[in-house]
């Protein structure tokens, strides 16, 4: 038996450390994810004015920026019963839309990509035959011979320096990369594209936020304003001396949607397909717990209670049984909960309790290794991370999760898009649960939304155009309004999957706030019965080919899309390496 010891997961947001036990055939027989720091936002916010939580929360990651603001927005909205105009609805959609588009597009490519093309091989491809290639994947532009040599010979200079920067810890001798040399160059000049191409979306976020990273938000609304009026021929153009949104800037953000769905219908779309046609063998690898969780984003009302109508519906499925969506209630204290048996914090009432956020605590109480080589012990506490349940089930949540609900609730475009991909691929629908199809399921779901992005901007516009420029509800936003005490929860659907803040206010100050974000739920250390979350659960049943080159292991966990930097906080100052693998018999 040998231990492999991941430390840190790199490509990923935050610190992950992955413990892997294999058998003599080096065969993955268990398996530990510890969250290496600890998250102390809610202490920070305790005794805080609620209208500012955002603010702080939204600093929880440099990536999650937009979907814990807004969370957080919502869940005092809701302690306070503060509803928003429509044109706020239609903003926060676009903000939310565009954030998760163009971090699941950069989650492909720049951490996931790697995995499964090899970098060294795309040196030597053929531009020619990669030019064709191209074009027979999709219509995208840039597809000429002359433009893949470019990048060959970019690619080809840095390789022959010997010094391979971001790309030098890869395993590009590992018998585990099959792509051929030209879809390995193909999908390289796609990786250098896609950051550009985030570049330019995102200014979308500082259009409606007024920056990017960290938008500004408002408890009430958004705190952007339309400043328009028509003209002699009935066109809105800007009012004399206004600071607001005009055509201009509802331009730019339509030239920002319009970028978005063509490089995610020609370029993700065609390329997640390419290469899950070479890798069919990881739709059987990797599924996790079998047990999946939304709740629920987007709304298409103006509903006082924001789940009635979701774009994306709140909804939870147990043991692969899609024919039965169960449903969700954030409210109900025997639903969600946070257990703690394997983690380095304090519950005033024990280890083993469960507690409903309203009733959360966050108390640190490290009992760990005293040194960053020494094994976890999977008998004690090991993860600086929680252990959420949903009626005591280990639950996944991200965007498998929100492509099996919502082909559940038979949404017309993500039934079209599995069915025909799973057609293309000759796959089952059992294939669905897997790493692969983790990867398969995040290029539909950034599809679905990078489409339905110009419905809601078709809507904003309309809405616009009608008279209505309301971006901010001021009613109950002064605490002279509020009862003595109140609780709300807000929720979201993160790109990582199912977010939810929870906030209690007691004379007009937080008393308790907690977090439970998507990484928490699939990076959960193991319950009081020893049962793993879903990352530990997923790396079960793995070959390893090379037992000092975990690719295997990477493979699967960068399928979640992890962002530790949510799921926990504050480093140990002592941690100090860039990457460590190690391998002990």
């Amino acid at each position: 038996m040998s231990t492999i010891v991941i430390d840190p997961v790199t490509r990923i947001e935050g610190h992950l450390r992955i413990e892997a036990e294999t058998n003599s055939s080096g065969v993955v027989t268990s398996a530990l994810s510890s969250g290496t720091m600890m998250r102390g936002i809610e202490i920070i916010l305790k005794g805080r004015d609620p209208r500012e939580a955002w603010a702080f929360t939204q600093r929880i990651c440099g990536v999650c920026t937009v979907v814990h603001a807004l969370t957080s927005v919502r869940a005092v909205e809701d302690a306070l019963g503060i509803t928003v105009p429509t044109n706020a609805r239609h903003i926060r959609n676009l903000l939310m839309g565009s954030q998760l588009v163009q971090d699941q597009v950069t989650h492909f490519y720049q951490l996931t990509s790697m995995d499964w093309l090899n970098v060294v091989s795309a040196s030597q491809a053929s531009a020619t035959a990669t030019s064709d290639l191209q074009k027979c994947h999709s219509k995208w532009a840039n597809n000429s011979p002359a433009y893949f040599e470019s990048v060959k010979q970019k690619l080809g200079k840095f390789i022959a320096t010997g010094q391979l920067g971001l790309f030098s810890n890869g395993y590009w001798d590992n018998p585990g990369y099959k792509l051929p040399p030209e879809m390995n160059l193909m999908l390289f000049a796609h990786w250098l594209e896609a950051l550009e191409w985030q570049r330019k979306v995102l200014r979308m976020q500082a259009i409606f936020g007024g920056r990017n990273p960290h938008p500004n938000f408002a408890i009430g609304g958004v705190p952007c304003s339309f400043h328009m009026a028509p003209n002699a021929a009935g066109i809105l153009v800007p009012a004399p001396g206004s600071t607001g949104i005009d055509q201009a800037g509802l331009d730019l953000v339509q030239s920002c949607i319009t970028d978005m769905r063509d490089f995610v219908n020609q370029v993700l779309r065609p390329d997640v397909l390419a290469l899950a046609s070479h890798y069919k063998d990881w739709f059987t690898r990797g599924e996790g717990v079998g047990n999946f969780l939304t709740f629920g984003e987007y709304p298409q009302d103006d509903n006082a209670d924001l789940a009635k109508n979701l774009f994306v519906p709140r909804g939870a499925i147990l043991n692969r049984k899609i024919s039965e969506i169960l449903p969700v209630d954030l409210r109900n204290t025997n639903e969600v909960q946070e257990l703690i048996p394997h983690s380095w914090l304090g519950y005033t009432k024990g280890k083993n309790a469960g507690l409903h956020p309203f009733q959360g605590e966050t108390t640190p109480d490290y009992t760990g290794p005293k040194a960053a080589y020494q094994n976890l012990d999977a008998k004690k506490p090991y993860s600086w991370m929680k252990t959420p349940q949903w009626k005591g089930h280990h639950m996944e949540v991200g965007p498998l999760s929100r492509v099996l609900v919502m082909y559940a609730k038979r949404t017309a475009a993500v039934r079209d898009h599995v069915d025909s991909a799973l057609k293309d691929l000759n796959l089952p629908f059992s294939a669905m649960y897997s790493t692969m199809g983790r990867i398969l399921a995040q290029s539909i779901d950034t599809q679905v939304v990078a489409d339905q992005l110009q419905v809601w901007f078709n809507q904003l516009t309309a809405n616009v155009a009608g008279g209505d420029f309301r971006t901010h509800n001021a009613a109950k936003f002064e605490p002279s309004t509020w009862a003595t005490s109140s609780k709300g929860v807000g929720f979201s659907e993160a790109p990582r999957g199912a977010l939810g803040h929870w906030v209690n206010i007691n004379a007009a100050k937080i008393s308790n706030y907690q977090c439970i974000v998507p990484t928490t739920w699939n990076a959960a250390p193991r319950d009081s019965d020893g049962h793993g979350g879903p990352y530990e659960m997923a790396l079960l049943k793995h070959t390893l080919a090379v037992p000092n080159q975990p690719l295997e292991l990477l493979r699967t966990i960068h399928s979640f899309n992890p962002c530790m930097a949510c799921a926990v906080h504050i480093m140990d100052p002592e941690q100090n390496e860039t990457l460590k693998v190690t391998v002990r018999a």
